[in-house]
């Protein structure tokens, strides 16, 4: 299974230079382990899909807790900032960036589907795949079968 991950553009540049090895959420995916390849779609103003990344891990823990441990490799200087996206939440996630793969070519979703709107935090993404993404794969990451949007959002 993959996933079409909505991600301001500063951290999409960031996971894809190496400079950020978790995403932090406050949902995750229903099975993380099932999860094949996540597709980085950059929200306002690129509103490109810019790359890939496998995931190790997904850890789940308090807000406080992710950032003691995980904060130096967030891509987030400012304590404040992280612990204000999880303001009310008791538990948040940090998924590991495994392998990463930039895109030579940013992709228009909104071109190769008519009613493409962009996920509030993740879609879930079909097999059979009129966004077709996974010849930009390199070998080194599995080949998966072309995506498609789902017509539902985020769990």
């Amino acid at each position: 299974m993959n996933v079409l991950l909505s991600i301001k553009p500063e951290f999409a540049e960031k996971i894809l230079s190496g400079g950020k090895r978790y995403e932090f959420r406050k949902t995750v995916f229903s099975d993380p382990e099932k999860v094949d390849t996540i597709f980085l779609y950059a929200s306002s103003p690129v509103q490109r899909i810019v790359g890939a990344f496998t995931i190790d891990e997904v850890i789940s823990d308090s807000p406080a807790n992710l950032w003691q441990k995980y904060g130096h490799y967030s891509g987030i200087s400012d304590r404040s900032r992280f612990m204000s996206y999880f303001e009310g939440a008791e538990e948040g996630h940090a998924i590991e960036v495994d392998h990463v793969h930039e895109f030579d070519q940013p992709i228009n979703p909104a071109r190769q589907i008519d009613d493409f709107s962009p996920p509030v935090s993740f879609y879930y993404l079909k097999e059979d795949s009129e966004l077709n993404m996974t010849h930009q794969l390199p070998d080194s990451m599995e080949r998966v079968e072309s995506p498609d949007l789902l017509q539902y959002s985020s769990d």
